[in-house]
């Protein structure tokens, strides 16, 4: 798929990146790079695929452009993947998020300007339509970021698109493995923000497939949205065969998501059973 090509991933020791190594671990890449600023991760990262020659690790942060210009030489894709994304953390720090969500995203169009990347695909969530929420708002911002990057890439040639998808099944901060370490730990029942909720409901080897898709096949512009199923988070907690109590909306919080603007989860007829709930979080069950 990418023969001879040097990616890297920002944030790239994260749930994600950690899953595109998987997936590409075996393919005839020239370098697979890894850029984060968590050292902990880094040491996970390197132990877990310390057989691949192809894999390399950088530390540092999209904050700094300085180290993105040295880490993107010679790439020729880059899949920015960096952000904060704790909904409750952003809030609180509303500053930090611009920093790293807006600010690092343009940091990253410019130092791949810089160096001549042919690609940049930003990874997108569903939270940045019709947002009300600061992690939301500054997603929103970061899509306006690389989208609108064309006006000032001159005449280099470089491709930037964004792929946007809902909540990634047992991704880093995902509401099942923080269920299952909940019911581990003995609680009675399963905190549920609203009895109404619903969300978007992505398995992680069908997120990978498609940003790689959309990687390989992207011309420039675009914003990729998979049609995907969405979940009643109550019907969640019937997979786990737990009870639940209401426990009301975060700040700013949606009761449903929406993938593309006027398109609302809660009126998505195209919902999973309970069972097939269960098939993708058997991992996690009890």
């Amino acid at each position: 798929m990418f023969d001879s090509k040097t990616i890297l991933i920002t944030g790239g020791t994260g749930s994600l990146g950690t899953a595109i190594c998987d997936r590409l671990k075996d393919e005839p890449l020239k370098k697979l790079i890894l850029l984060s600023s968590s050292e902990a991760k880094q040491r996970y990262s390197k132990g877990r695929f310390a057989d691949y020659q192809q894999f390399r690790w950088r530390v540092g942060n999209i904050r700094d452009i300085d180290r993105l210009v040295e880490a993107f030489q010679d790439v020729d894709y880059i899949i920015h993947a960096a952000a904060m994304k704790d909904i409750g953390i952003c809030e609180a720090d509303p500053s930090e998020t611009l920093k790293t969500n807006c600010m690092g995203t343009d940091n990253v169009v410019h130092a791949a300007m810089k160096c001549r990347v042919q690609k940049i695909l930003l990874v997108s969530t569903d939270k940045a339509v019709n947002p009300t929420t600061t992690y939301g708002i500054s997603k929103a911002m970061a899509e306006r970021l690389v989208l609108g990057a064309r006006h000032i890439v001159g005449d280099k040639d470089i491709k930037f698109s964004v792929v946007r998808y809902g909540n990634v099944v047992g991704s880093a901060g995902s509401v099942v493995p923080k269920w299952g370490a909940m019911i581990a730990a003995g609680a009675k029942s399963l905190p549920i923000t609203h009895k109404a909720s619903t969300r978007f409901w992505y398995p992680m080897q069908d997120a990978v497939a498609f940003v790689l898709d959309s990687l390989e096949h992207m011309h420039g512009n675009e914003i990729f949205v998979p049609r995907i199923s969405s979940v009643r988070m109550v019907d969640v907690a019937a997979a786990f065969c737990y009870p639940w109590h209401e426990i009301g909306l975060r700040e700013n919080e949606k009761i449903h998501e929406e993938m593309m603007p006027g398109y609302d989860s809660g009126s998505n007829e195209d919902f999973l059973t309970v069972e097939q709930i269960r098939e993708t979080i058997k991992e996690w069950l009890p």
